[in-house]
């Protein structure tokens, strides 16, 4: 599996961030979704990152900049037919260690409550991250869990 930078004009990549901006829509409330789309991942505050297995895409995820080194992990999503292999894992490793790179202090997130988002929450618990608070633009709201990761400590992935 290889990991770098994505290339928003690829039209597997497209493809897939439309699949998951679909479908994390279709599993929450309206007004709930926040995943990011195509246009938005062209932002100059968003780094975005793809994974791939001898030209399969597997798995896709973002890197948000906000504001006094703090980021946001964004449109983190595995394609169904690389789930259970370790993509997820890898994915959010590459945004740890890219944070750490930017001199980031601290790394949130947002993610839906209802159980469509079971396997995403378990995940991120499972690096180190604790519930908190909404942070930047986010409101708090019954469809959303806020987690966050402090990056003083070295990261022992799961």
């Amino acid at each position: 599996m290889l990991i770098g930078d994505g290339d928003l004009d690829d039209l597997r990549v497209r493809a897939l961030l439309e699949r998951h901006v679909s479908r994390a829509r279709a599993q929450t409330a309206p007004g709930s979704a926040h995943a990011l789309d195509v246009d938005q991942l062209r932002s100059a505050d968003v780094s975005f990152f793809a994974a791939w297995d001898a030209g399969a895409l597997l798995g896709v995820a973002a890197l948000k900049l906000l504001s006094g080194g703090h980021g946001e992990v964004k449109s983190m999503y595995t394609a169904e037919e690389a789930r259970r292999r370790g993509v997820a894992t890898a994915l959010l490793s590459h945004i740890v260690a890219a944070a750490r790179g930017m001199g980031l202090r601290r790394l949130s997130l947002e993610t839906g409550s209802w159980d469509y988002f079971e396997p995403a929450r378990n995940l991120y618990r499972r690096f180190g991250f604790r519930d908190c608070t909404p942070f930047g633009d986010y409101r708090p709201d019954p469809n959303s869990v806020f987690l966050t990761l402090e990056l003083r400590e070295p990261l022992t992935p799961p």
